[in-house]
């Protein structure tokens, strides 16, 4: 069982930062893929980054060049950088955990931080 908390979010003005974290209890977290998330108000969840367990990454196009995904394996934490942020990157952020054990996959969801981009 593996346990996820977001922290990080907040209100920024467009153009700015933040960093997003993802902690994780439990163990094997070095072997589960990780992603973040978004849900918008009245929008389907989408796809954002992600990271397997071997480093290598993935990105939604609206935030190529602007979002790094990372994780840091001793801490069991994942990590969402958030550069040159646009008021249309406002959401829930929530990050995901992800394995397969005998064909069937694992999922494990945190309950998300909210970000707002405004002026």
């Amino acid at each position: 069982q593996v346990q996820l908390v977001e922290s990080g979010g907040g209100l920024v003005q467009p153009g700015g930062s933040l960093r997003l974290s993802c902690a994780a209890s439990g163990s094997g977290f070095s072997s589960y893929a990780m992603g973040w998330y978004r849900q918008a108000p009245g929008k389907q969840r989408e796809l954002v980054a992600t990271i397997t367990s071997g480093g290598s990454t993935n990105y939604a196009d609206s935030v190529k060049g602007r979002f790094t995904v990372s994780r840091e394996n001793a801490k069991n934490t994942a990590f969402l950088q958030m550069n040159n942020l646009k008021p249309e990157d406002t959401a829930v952020y929530s990050c995901n955990a992800y394995t397969s054990r005998y064909g069937f996959p694992i999922n494990y969801w945190g309950r998300g931080t909210q970000v707002t981009v405004s002026s």
